[in-house]
This record gives C-alpha cells, structure tokens and sequence, in this order.
C-alpha cells in the first residue's frame, strides 16, 4: 500500500518527545517494515491552530501542495495519527475528498464538554468535522469507544490495545549490571521513572515520586532513585531531591529510544503517578523490560498495568496507598521479580507491536478492496 501518515498534533521528527510521538513512529516504522510505501505527507502542526491566524494560514498553501504531491504520486490511503480537539486533522478530509482514497484515522477523540468552552469550541467543531469525514476510526484507549460512537457506526469503528516492538524492549541483564555498577548501588533496590521535566503534570509526578522517597528514607529505607529525563523543570526537581541523601537519586538526562531498555534493566520497580495520563508507553516499556509497576489507577494506565499481577495502581492523590505498594515491592524481592516475569508475559500476550498492528494493516487493505469494488461496479456496463 502507498499510505500519506500525518500526525497534527507534534510532527514526527519533533524534538520534544511524547508517549502519541513514540506511538506515531512506531507505526510509521512499522508499516514500512511490512514494505508498505509510508510516506510523511505534512509537518504542518495543528496543536492550538485556531487561536493563531498565521499558523491558520499555512493551511491555505499546504493544501494545494499536498495535492499537487499525490497527483504527482498517488498514495492508496490518509492515515492521521492522533487528532482532537487541541491537534484537529485540517488537512485530511479536503484531501481525501478531492483524491477520491480513504480516510483512517489511529487514535482520534471527542468530547462533547469542549464545545461548551470558549478556549475549545472552535478545536471541537474542527475535528468532529474531521471525525465525521474518516471512513474509519481506529483508538487503543477503551475510554474513548463510547464517545466515538457518537459519530462512528460500530462497523467503522475498532478498538487496538497499544503495542510495543518488543525487539526493542526486553530485559537485557548485562546492560543494567554495567548501569548499576557506575551508579554504585551496591545491594540497595533501584526504583526508576522516567518523564520529560515539562512544567505540566509530567514534572509534578516526577515530584510525587521524590516526595514519596522522602518519606520512605524517613523511614530509614534504603534504595536508590534513577531519573531519566530532561526540561526546564530539572532545577526544581533538583532541588526536591536536595532532601534525599546524595547518593540516593540518580538524574541521568533525556536517553535516546535504543538506551531506554538499558536504564530499565538496572531497576528493580518502575514508579511514576501518571497524573491524568492519557496511555502512558512508559509503562509498556519498563514491563517489558521486566519491571513492575506503581502508579494512580486514573486515566488510561489500567488499559497498560494488570491491577494486582503487574502492578500496583492505588488511588489518585493517595500517598499512603502510593508509599505503600512502593515500599512491598522493594521489601518483598520474591513478589517483584514474580510480578516482573508477568508484566513481560503480560506484555508479549496483550500489547505486541507486530500482532496488533497487524489488525491495523487489515483495516486499511479491507477499505481499499472495498474501495476498488464500489469502482468496479460503479462502472460495469
């Protein structure tokens, strides 16, 4: 297949990483692997465009540009990844329009809530038009089935657990020794995180977790806390970490994708809150690599952590319940390495990059054969 990928939320090659850019380009990747010609028909960035009358006008000149592409080399399929109120797909529905292929659309949302806000109204009218327009609609968050089906008939719409290419993401006992060794842990457990320090919620969790090792080396607990992550907020979360003895966290700085698997297989308990987090792939991989989980049963992190098998969710805001999964984990060694060995089995049953885009695959192949009927029928004789 020759597919246009457009992701209007954050380009692909952005610079500030993401959980829905991890996601993009892994489908990206994935289909051309499968030999399918994906190409990345616009960076053009859509987050907020409605409130910025300059960004507006890119529209008006991308438009006839991607047109005169496809004219020139015709693609079978659109494909947007993750498109909302905040990111809607203006490019899309004009296109496939006016090229006569078919509109998909991987990971879209809608809320009827936002119409009601000045800040969102115009963000929810763009991209239920955009909804609407899509011949199909593919989502790996099970929230957001019931709201989708406002606009999409069942047989348009399908749920696809999130998937992680596990040749990246295994537990390399080597690579988290030699960690280890240069972090000078010793025998101490090793608790990880990993979260961009934006100043959003990203950042405030990564403080939960410095707050709660505060609280547990009160208790006279011993581990060391390993960070990977960068942003604006490093210094304050530097200075959080000042109430922690020095050889106790570890900042690491932002890792590249190929050294994640690394720096999970030197911990021994993965912990981030996860603050109204959306999916949250940090989860995906860090069981993967073997570790398990603690984390607030909120937004969509129960469609990634086995509540009980692979992790500890525990309530929003609760410290003591946080404290306290934490603290079973490094006490109980037994339970997280059983916890460990089913979050990787956990992983490779329910959320293989290879098997559930592969689903994917076939939602676009079955539109096209449909697609290629209708044209046939339409002119028989």
């Amino acid at each position: 297949m020759r597919i246009a990928f457009y992701a209007p939320f954050k380009p692909l090659d952005h610079p500030r990483p993401s959980g829905d850019q991890i996601i993009g380009r892994g489908l990206f990747t994935w289909f051309g692997e499968q030999g399918h010609q994906v190409r990345d028909i616009s960076r053009l960035r859509s987050r907020w465009i409605y409130w910025h009358p300059l960004q507006c006008a890119k529209v008006v000149f991308e438009l006839p540009r991607i047109l005169t592409a496809l004219r020139r080399e015709p693609v079978d399929c659109w494909f947007t990844h993750h498109c909302y109120y905040k990111a809607p797909d203006l490019l899309g529905p004009t296109v496939c329009r006016k090229m006569q292929i078919p509109y998909v659309l991987f990971q879209p949302s809608f809320a009827t809530k936002y119409r009601r806000k000045l800040k969102t109204f115009p963000g929810y009218y763009l991209n239920r038009w955009a909804l609407s327009a899509a011949d199909h609609a593919i989502t790996n968050r099970r929230q957001d089935l019931k709201d989708l089906a406002r606009i999409f008939a069942a047989k348009q719409l399908l749920f696809v657990p999130p998937g992680l290419s596990l040749e990246r993401f295994t537990r390399d006992e080597e690579a988290g020794k030699s960690l280890r060794q240069q972090w000078q842990v010793g025998e101490r457990p090793v608790i990880v995180t990993a979260a961009m320090f934006r100043d959003d919620v990203k950042s405030l969790g990564l403080a939960r977790v410095l707050e709660s090792c505060r609280r547990l080396h009160e208790r006279d607990e011993q581990f060391v806390l390993a960070i990977a992550g960068d942003g604006c907020k490093r210094p304050w979360l530097e200075e959080l970490a000042h109430h922690l003895p020095g050889d106790m966290v570890r900042f690491v700085g932002q890792l590249q994708p190929e050294a994640m698997r690394a720096f999970y297989s030197a911990g021994d308990v993965f912990v981030f809150p996860g603050i109204n987090e959306s999916l949250g792939m940090v989860y995906l991989e860090a069981q993967a690599c073997g570790l398990p989980v603690v984390a607030y049963a909120n937004g969509g992190i129960s469609g990634v952590v086995d509540q009980g098998k692979t992790g500890f969710l525990t309530e929003l805001d609760n410290d003591a319940a946080f404290d306290s999964a934490i603290l079973r984990l490094l006490h109980d060694r037994e339970l997280r390495l059983q916890m460990g060995k089913s979050a990787m089995s956990y992983v490779q049953v329910s959320h293989d990059q290879q098997k559930n885009y592969q689903v994917v695959e076939k939602v676009l192949q079955d539109l096209l054969l449909r697609q290629r009927h209708e044209r046939t029928v339409l002119h028989e004789p």
